[in-house]
């Protein structure tokens, strides 16, 4: 995907940088204690890094390379930073007992120096990553979207804890989010890209779950990137299509466009693992530490994802770059862009 530019003419942010950095403390610890409530996760500390070579850490598209390095006094082993926990937190359900109906959710700080920063980019990432216990049966679209609805939910009463805090920044999310699988954006919108079709969506709903996301759509191409271990996206649901997976996308007034919050969805099971190894050409990964206790049968059923951070901070506050929200470097020309435009990075 293109890096993502976006300078609005006369940009006059809503809050001062003092004020910001108490306003995404409240959001931060408001949303996550709502959160783990309405879906009873239990807080853990995540890892800062892995050992390489087990298959935890998330591949993301397959390309983007993880920062390592050579830790003391372990040879041999190379360790190296998670750019998510996907894998990670389906085996702490397992080794911490988890019972059906419960889960975890952690603080997840990644480093992605593959990623090419933008307004929405950063080589920093910050996000909520969350996993719940569920049964066999429960791998279905049906689940999926009452799992979705309480975390919009969330996002509702986040939103309002903002407004009262807040005044001038007016509430703008619909009271429902709508479903949409990514081959029927395909099918209404054939001439478009992913990006714009979201676009679409986003710009007529205000807050759209897409489903399916990584299964080859009718024009040859997936609607976007997914790696093939975690997120089942190749299994028939009840709509007719593939895939028990999908992101959440609101549309942000002062971007103009859509924006990805969150992305999630019932995990692959032994069978969907299989397949999407297969679809990718990927099976050498079934002797990796993760997925042999997957086929092995050793990691429960799972639901989970993540919520990014700064992202929600970014669209709550209404703000017009993430680096209003986080602490991060950035090249030169955004630095220079930002003043400019009265853009504050922190």
């Amino acid at each position: 995907m293109s890096p993502y530019y976006f300078y609005p003419e006369n940009y006059r942010p809503y809050l001062s940088l003092e004020e910001t950095e108490k306003a995404i403390a409240d959001i931060k610890t408001f949303f996550q204690t709502y959160l783990s409530a309405i879906l009873r996760l239990r807080r853990v500390t995540a890892p800062l890094f892995l050992k390489s070579g087990t298959g935890i850490n998330d591949d993301l598209n397959g390309v983007e390379k993880p920062v390592v390095f050579k830790p003391r006094n372990m040879d041999g082993v190379t360790a190296e930073v998670p750019q998510s926990l996907a894998k990670w937190k389906r085996m702490m359900l397992a080794d911490y007992g988890i019972p059906v109906g419960y889960g975890l959710y952690t603080d997840m700080n990644a480093i992605r120096p593959d990623e090419e920063p933008d307004t929405l980019h950063s080589y920093y990432v910050d996000q909520w990553d969350w996993e719940m216990t569920i049964r066999k049966e429960d791998r279905n679209l049906t689940f999926l979207k009452t799992i979705v609805r309480k975390i919009y939910g969330t996002f509702l009463a986040t939103e309002f804890l903002v407004y009262e805090t807040y005044p001038e920044i007016k509430p703008i999310l619909p009271e429902d989010i709508t479903f949409i699988h990514s081959e029927e954006l395909l099918r209404r919108y054939p001439h478009l890209s992913p990006q714009e079709r979201e676009n679409e969506a986003a710009r007529e709903y205000g807050a759209v779950f897409i489903i399916g996301i990584g299964a080859t759509l009718s024009d040859g191409k997936p609607h976007d990137g997914r790696a093939p271990d975690y997120d089942d996206w190749s299994t028939p649901n009840e709509d007719g299509y593939l895939g028990l997976n999908g992101d959440i996308i609101f549309w942000h007034p002062v971007l103009q466009r859509a924006f990805e919050i969150s992305s999630m969805g019932i995990r692959v099971d032994k069978e969907a693992l299989l397949r999407q190894l297969a679809i990718r050409k990927m099976e050498d990964r079934k002797n990796l530490f993760f997925h042999r206790r997957l086929l092995n049968g050793e990691l429960p059923e799972s639901i989970g994802g993540g919520i990014g951070q700064s992202r929600l901070c970014m669209f709550f506050l209404r703000k017009a770059h993430i680096g209003e929200v986080q602490a991060s470097i950035w090249p030169d020309h955004i630095v220079e862009n930002c003043k400019k435009h009265g853009i504050v990075l922190m």
